[in-house]
């Protein structure tokens, strides 16, 4: 039995993992790369496998980053079913069209902008070739074992991560033997809002674990909230400007209007109007909200007080672009929550557009941001960042609040590895840049006396 990594090894994005046994071929994630023209190009090379050849897909949860070449997979020849999650499913529905649709923008901004010798690359895929990838998703309740082949033998437990989120363990029999191999997909930090903790397991032969944050602890949520509360006071209170917040539109836009609404009933939040300038966070509100059964407890109940007291938080769903457009006219008071959450895309660019040249506005970033993205540059203290093609000047303050990270820090990776009743007999560290890998890696050995290592990109490793 082999193991490949062909992403997510020694950097963040990009989420695939190929298994192979006799008779046997399935991943486990699509995910694209995501900051900038070297994660394009990835994005844009043959598959190192035949997509035909493949059994079945396994798919931890919606992100991007682990579900996004799902399309051109299917466009290749891929056939087979794709197992995810009831609410991962629905989720992806409105995540892999909207993929498409940006894929077709930039194809056709860069057929207007080629020179006439030049041939312009296509979209990695169309919008019909994700409508026709959705029929071959196969919906999955928690803790149900599904057998997508005869020797195969597949649970997804909650990962806590975003709605629907799933830790994928998988039975593998070949060769007249049974190995159990689980993938971590992104982990969640306990006690954070919307979803519920990770599920532990008890054990494993094989385990691949994300280390995104596997290099830092999490501020406490209290501390946080109190520094969203003072983001958010200095700047529409003392400076009256905006508060302009990038966020995914699945997962962490959600959390913030939780939050915000959490801090309207505790008489915390200064006198805003939230908007949410994103099409689909509002779907994926949507969805969230019709998969109330597995989400935790304080978010249900409170879903119950926003259905019953008239005296809500102020929330606008920005749907057309005109009204997103006049945002930009609003001077003070506004709070914009808008995709992408590392500012590479969506109507975040307009907005940043707008406010970054505004000593009275604020950006606050609440996760986390890829090297070669806008956000990063941002976060890192650009003077000034390109955006449209124009350099615009980075006036406004830009607060970073860690705190809200819907990945698991260093203490909660390592206390959700300390469930297992036996050390795995390998353990692949996955998921964060290169040093922030290693040293999670070496963290892994030091204080759990695993064996645990970093695959490199590419990487085959035969099962034992």
């Amino acid at each position: 039995m082999k193991l490949t990594f062909l992403g997510a090894a020694g950097e963040v994005t990009g989420s695939c993992f190929l298994v192979e046994a006799p008779g046997l071929r399935f991943l486990v994630d699509c995910g694209m790369f995501q900051g900038g023209r070297e994660a394009d190009a990835k994005n844009a090379q043959p598959f190192a496998f035949d997509p035909r050849a493949l059994d079945f897909v396994l798919i931890t949860h919606a992100h991007i980053d682990h579900s996004g070449l799902l399309p051109r997979l299917a466009a290749e020849g891929f056939r087979g079913p794709i197992y995810a999650t009831e609410a991962t499913a629905d989720l992806l529905a409105v995540m892999l069209l909207d993929a498409a649709h940006i894929q077709e923008k930039e194809a056709e901004w860069r057929e207007r902008g080629r020179r006439r010798r030049e041939a312009a690359a296509p979209p990695l895929y169309t919008v019909i070739e994700a409508q026709a990838c959705l029929a071959q998703l196969k919906p999955v309740a928690y803790d149900a074992e599904v057998a997508p082949h005869p020797s195969v033998r597949c649970r997804f437990r909650d990962a806590g991560h975003i709605l629907g989120s799933a830790i994928v363990e998988a039975r593998v029999t070949a060769g007249g033997q049974t190995r159990r191999l689980v993938f971590s997909g992104d982990l969640g930090q306990p006690g954070r809002p919307i979803v519920r903790d990770p599920t532990p397991v008890a054990e494993a032969d094989v385990l691949v674990v994300e280390s995104t944050y596997g290099n830092r602890l999490h501020k406490p949520l209290d501390e946080t909230l109190d520094e969203l509360v003072a983001a958010l006071d200095e700047t529409i209170v003392k400076r009256r400007g905006n508060v302009v917040i990038p966020a995914f539109a699945v997962g962490r836009t959600q959390d913030l209007l939780y939050l915000l609404a959490d801090l309207h009933r505790s008489h915390r939040l200064p006198p805003v109007q939230v908007y949410v300038d994103s099409p689909m966070a509002t779907k994926a509100t949507a969805i969230t909200i019709r998969h109330a059964d597995i989400l935790d407890a304080p978010t249900r109940a409170q879903l119950d007080w926003l259905r019953t007291n008239p005296a809500q938080p102020r929330f606008s769903f920005v749907q057309d672009v005109e009204e997103s457009m006049a945002l930009d006219r609003v001077r003070h008071g506004a709070v914009i929550i808008a995709a992408s959450g590392m500012c590479d895309g969506g109507r975040i660019r307009h907005h940043l557009a707008a406010n970054l040249p505004r000593p009275e506005s604020s950006i606050v970033f609440t996760g986390f941001q890829a090297q070669g993205t806008l956000g990063r540059r941002i976060v890192d203290g650009a003077r000034e960042v390109r955006i449209f093609g124009e350099d615009i000047p980075v006036r406004a303050r830009v607060h970073t609040i860690g705190g809200l990270s819907a990945h698991a820090d260093q203490a909660a990776l390592l206390g959700w590895l300390r469930k297992f009743r036996a050390p795995p007999r390998q353990t692949f560290v996955v998921h964060g840049e290169a040093a922030t890998a290693d040293l999670f890696a070496q963290t892994v050995r030091e204080q759990l006396g695993w064996g645990a290592t970093v695959p490199a990109r590419g990487a085959t490793i035969t099962l034992p």
